[in-house]
């Protein structure tokens, strides 16, 4: 059987004009409308493809990616609203339905909603909910301190982003600790900081201890190499445009550098940074 809401992976039993036919298990055949079949496509071919239902209640196949499977968060827009309910841009030919006892207040035509895609038990069918407590697991989080996760912005709250994790886990990315705009709805990847007594989850955009120092250092000798040997930048720059170029935060830049100059690999100048030659190091 296929799994409706999510992707497949299914086998070509039939060639129409309109598109082909998917094996869907059970003598369960499952369109493909042409517009998503694939060049030089062949019976007996197998495609990655989304399932769903169509406005008839159809299973109807697409190569097109939703912004959600079942089991997943993201932020859609509202396109229209109903006596059903709102009406979200899922990414695909279908919008999805969030039923109004699934809203958190009344969704609003344009606005932005953080929700969670599921397979409604009683229709079948595939809707989202803005209820998003009840989704987020109830299990104790086993995450390792440097455990690099995925995030997705929920919301800004007064200490900086609560943000889902691995699509389970409802975690905080500290402010201070942010050097770029977010916005709700960004995914990034991010590392386990601490797991709190009371499940509560702490997270960074960037990786932790001596680990992240390499990496950045890493990233510093690569831009040197890039640049002749030599950037305009040091422990007083910006911390902005520290961001920016290197993608981290000033204190585990200074801890590159400092790094760095221990094992003889850059100098430091008046306005900059140089790369020195190991080759003239060693002749001295």
């Amino acid at each position: 059987m296929v799994n409706v809401g999510r992707y497949n992976t299914l086998r070509v039993v039939k060639e129409v004009d309109f598109g082909v036919y998917l094996d869907g298990g059970d003598g369960l055949e499952i369109l493909l409308p042409t517009r998503y079949v694939p060049e030089n496509c062949n019976v007996d071919d197998e495609i990655e493809v989304f399932i769903y239902h169509d406005n008839e209640g159809r299973l109807i196949a697409t190569t097109a990616r939703p912004y959600a499977q079942v089991g997943e968060f993201d932020v859609m827009d509202v396109r229209n609203t109903s006596a059903l309910g709102a009406f979200l841009d899922w990414g695909i030919m279908k919008d999805i339905l969030v039923p109004f006892g699934e809203q958190n207040g009344k969704m609003r035509e344009g606005g932005s909603y953080l929700v969670h895609v599921y397979l409604d038990e009683k229709s079948g069918r595939v809707v989202a909910s803005a209820r998003i407590g009840r989704f987020l697991s109830q299990e104790a989080p086993e995450y390792q301190y440097n455990e690099r996760v995925d995030l997705l912005v929920a919301e800004e709250c007064d200490m900086g982003y609560k943000v889902i994790i691995n699509n389970k886990h409802l975690g905080l990315l500290y402010r201070n600790e942010v050097f770029t705009v977010l916005m709700k709805g960004d995914r990034l990847f991010g590392y386990i900081k601490e797991v709190r007594p009371d499940g509560k989850i702490d997270v960074s955009m960037h990786k932790l201890g001596y680990g992240k120092v390499s990496t950045v250092s890493e990233r510093i000798l690569e831009s040197l190499r890039e640049n002749d040997g030599y950037l305009e930048v040091n422990d007083k720059t910006d911390a902005g445009k520290i961001y920016a170029v290197f993608g981290c935060s000033k204190k585990a830049f200074k801890q590159a550098l400092g790094s760095l100059y221990k094992q003889h690999l850059i100098r430091f100048e008046e306005d900059g940074i140089e790369l020195v030659d190991t080759e003239d190091e060693s002749a001295d």
